[in-house]
């Protein structure tokens, strides 16, 4: 069973950062590849970042794009993300995601996700 649990969000000032940290436990944590969705309230669900099971791919969502930066360590069992220039519109639940093999944007390609993290960003 794999279990993923986010930590590191809360409330934040325009222009500050964040890191997100999503903790995976699971022996085979280092062969999956590793996203970052977030949702709004009354909105869909957006991607936000992804990377391979070794961390030389990576891809961003264009809304985050330049302002953050996926990492992951997989001797730690741990994906992070790394929110800079935050904008009120970043405001939602995070969600990590882990799938069998690098599925970048496709959420349907994730198999397990965690129970999310609020970020919420005043003006």
């Amino acid at each position: 069973q794999v279990q993923l649990v986010e930590s590191g969000g809360g409330l934040v000032q325009a222009g500050g950062s964040l890191r997100l940290s999503c903790a995976v436990s699971g022996r085979t944590f280092r062969t999956y590849g590793m996203g970052w969705f977030r949702q709004a309230p009354g909105k869909e669900r957006e991607f936000v970042a992804a990377i391979n099971w070794s961390g030389s791919n990576t891809y961003y969502g264009d809304s985050v794009k330049g302002r953050s930066t996926i990492s992951r360590d997989n001797r730690k069992n741990t994906v992070y993300l790394q929110m800079n220039s935050l904008k009120p519109e970043d405001t939602a639940v995070y969600y990590c995601a882990a799938a069998p093999t690098y599925s970048g944007n496709d959420y349907q390609g994730y198999d397990y996700w965690g129970q999310g993290s609020q970020v919420t960003v005043s003006s």
